[in-house]
C-alpha cells in the first residue's frame, strides 16, 4: 500500500508537467484556428503549471533526473513553439522571410536558454537566473499579442512586435542577471513590504488583467538590464 502511494506521489508533479504540455498543444492549436487571444491565455496558464509542478515535486521530495528532463521538453512546447507559432500567425507572416526568422530565433535561443539552465544548475536552487527565463519570454509575447489585438494596433505597428520579440529572444541567451524568488526574504522585516507589493500588484492585475500582468512582465524584463547597467561602472572600477 506504501509503495503504490509513494508511485503516486512521485507521478503528481509529471501529470502538472504534463498538463503544461497539454496547454501548448492546445495553444497552438487555438493560434492555427486564428483564436490568438484564447492561444495567449492558455500560454499563461501553462506558466502556472510551470510553476506548481516544480513546487510540488520539492514539497514532495520527488525531485529526479527525468523529471528535470521532462520539464525541459515541456517548456520547449509551451514556452518555445507555442508562443513563436502565435506571434507567426498573430503578425509575422506579414513580413516575410523576416517574420520567420524572428519566430525561429525565438525558438532557437530558447532552446539554448534551457540547454544552459539545465547544464548550470547541478542540484542546488539557482539564486539568480542567468537571462530572461524563457517561461517570462513567453509570456511576454504572449501579453503583446494580447495588447495589441485589444487596442488594434497590429495594423499599423505590428513590427514593434517582431523587434521586441527578437530583444526578449537576445535577452533569454545574455549574461544578465535576474531574481529567481525561490529565495525570496520573508523575515518580518520584509514581509509587510513584500505583502504590500503583492497585494497592490494582484489589485492592479484584478482590475486590469492584460495590462497589469504585461506591466509586470516589462518590470521584471527591465529589472535585469537597468540593474546590469547601473552596476557596470561599479565591475570596471573593481577591475
Amino acid at each position: 500500500m506504501k509503495s503504490k502511494q509513494a508511485n503516486l506521489i512521485y507521478i503528481l508533479p509529471n501529470l502538472f508537467t504534463a498538463a503544461s504540455i497539454f496547454s501548448g498543444v492546445f495553444s497552438i492549436i487555438s493560434a492555427v484556428n486564428g483564436e490568438f487571444d484564447k492561444a495567449a491565455w492558455l500560454i499563461m496558464l501553462s506558466l502556472i503549471l510551470d510553476g506548481i509542478d516544480g513546487r510540488v515535486a520539492r514539497l514532495t521530495n520527488t525531485c529526479s533526473k527525468f523529471g528535470v528532463e521532462f520539464d525541459s521538453l515541456a517548456d520547449m512546447v509551451a514556452f518555445g513553439v507555442a508562443p513563436s507559432l502565435l506571434m507567426y500567425l498573430f503578425i509575422g507572416h506579414e513580413f516575410g522571410r523576416f517574420g520567420v526568422v524572428a519566430s525561429a530565433l525565438f525558438v532557437i535561443f530558447g532552446a539554448i536558454r534551457l540547454a544552459r539552465f539545465n547544464v548550470m544548475t547541478v542540484s542546488s536552487e539557482p539564486s539568480v537566473f542567468i537571462g530572461v527565463p524563457i517561461p517570462i519570454a513567453a509570456v511576454f509575447v504572449s501579453l503583446l499579442v494580447l495588447l495589441f489585438d485589444k487596442y488594434g494596433l497590429h495594423d499599423n505597428y505590428g513590427i514593434v512586435i517582431m523587434f521586441l520579440s527578437m530583444l526578449v529572444s537576445v535577452l533569454m541567451v545574455s549574461n544578465i542577471r535576474y531574481p529567481s524568488f525561490k529565495t525570496v526574504d520573508l523575515s518580518p522585516k520584509h514581509a509587510m513590504k513584500s505583502f504590500v507589493f503583492i497585494l497592490s500588484a494582484l489589485l492592479f492585475v484584478f482590475m486590469y488583467p492584460i495590462e497589469g500582468f504585461a506591466l509586470l512582465a516589462v518590470i521584471y524584463i527591465l529589472y535585469g538590464v537597468v540593474r546590469t547597467i547601473v552596476l557596470m561602472p561599479k565591475t570596471f572600477i573593481k577591475k
